[in-house]
């Protein structure tokens, strides 16, 4: 199983598309294991996430952490989390933050990989564009009408808001959200974990 997952990832760095990434010695950013059972799909890798080749450690980590209710050793060292972005590399700046995530990059390589993953049992959506894609829907449905509505993607997937301290003022203006919403995916995330 192992030669499958690491014949994908060579693929992923030796495609065309990413070789102005593999000329500067940038490696893809995500984490698929044949033991997963939650895989956490969110836009692309930030900068700082890519120079360190850490995924999610910065203050959004911190708080998806505990939006999951998962410590830092199950979340990196667990193995029962797979984290795969939209776009494994991070693709520079825009005008109101990173740019977009490639339109097809998570349609080439997140099947060959879920394929490798069998014991999936949720996949949360952290932000508009895992939720777009994966659920379907048009541009124009808000991601707050996609998270109020969450339990009508239940229960293989899961979308919230992306825990970017950018949103503070959503979270401050939707307390639905932690007092209904949270509550419900940390307790399906630890059933699940417990497993």
């Amino acid at each position: 199983m192992a030669d499958y997952f690491n014949q994908i990832r060579q693929a992923i760095i030796e495609t065309p598309e990413n070789e102005v990434f593999t000329k500067q010695g940038i490696k893809p950013l995500y984490a698929a294991y044949p033991e997963a059972r939650i895989n956490i799909i969110a836009q692309a890798p930030g900068q700082k996430a890519q120079e360190q080749q850490m995924f999610w450690n910065d203050r959004s980590g911190q708080r998806l952490r505990d939006w999951l209710g998962v410590s830092w050793d199950e979340f990196y060292h667990s193995r029962k989390i797979a984290i795969m972005p939209m776009d494994f590399y991070f693709l520079g700046k825009g005008r109101s933050g990173d740019l977009p995530p490639r339109a097809d990059f998570a349609k080439k390589w997140h099947p060959q990989l879920i394929k490798l993953m069998p014991h999936i049992q949720l996949t949360i959506l952290v932000g508009s564009y895992a939720s777009h894609a994966y659920l379907h829907l048009p541009r124009s449905v808000k991601q707050t009408t996609i998270v109020q509505n969450y339990q009508k993607y239940l229960p293989d997937y899961f979308p919230i808001i992306h825990p970017s301290p950018r949103n503070q003022i959503w979270i401050k203006k939707n307390p639905w959200f932690r007092t209904n919403v949270l509550p419900d995916l940390q307790h399906r995330v630890r059933k699940i974990m417990e497993l």
